[in-house]
């Protein structure tokens, strides 16, 4: 599992959310392209962090002036994978060995949701693939 730092910066947003969700965070980044904060938090705490009706998360995203998106954190790279798709009711996640040592993650989803494990512009795979990469070393997310 790669090792990543946290800026003082990314500390300070850490901190900020926890004191708002009152939930730990084990990561944060910066999506500038998405122009959002994506908050990793520890198994079993999602529901906490988001709050009844979103109102912890929509309150850190008046915070932070932008959107936040939260994922929880998951022992492999399959089960980390799904829960950076969610809310899409992943079937099935396969990591894969390219001959170039690349590691690509294959992602089916039911056909009903393959629009919410997209998102709109690509934002969600583009979550699923950005975490992934920091988190285990796999170089891409294909929805298949």
């Amino acid at each position: 599992m790669p090792r990543f730092k946290l800026s003082m910066e990314d500390m300070g947003l850490i901190a900020t959310f926890e004191s708002i969700t009152g939930v730990s965070a084990v990561d944060v980044v910066r999506d500038d392209e998405s122009e959002r904060l994506i908050f990793v938090v520890r198994p079993k705490q999602l529901g906490k962090a988001i709050g009844r009706d979103g109102i912890r998360v929509r309150t850190a995203a008046d915070t932070f002036g932008r959107p936040i998106d939260v994922v929880e954190m998951a022992d492999s790279a399959e089960d980390f994978v799904k829960s950076a798709l969610a809310p899409a009711r992943v079937e099935h996640v396969k990591i894969v060995e390219h001959k170039d040592g690349s590691l690509v993650a294959s992602v089916t989803v039911k056909a009903e949701d393959r629009g919410i494990a997209i998102g709109r512009d690509g934002k969600n795979v583009a979550r699923a693939r950005i975490l992934a990469r920091r988190h285990f070393d796999v170089d891409n997310v294909v929805i298949a």
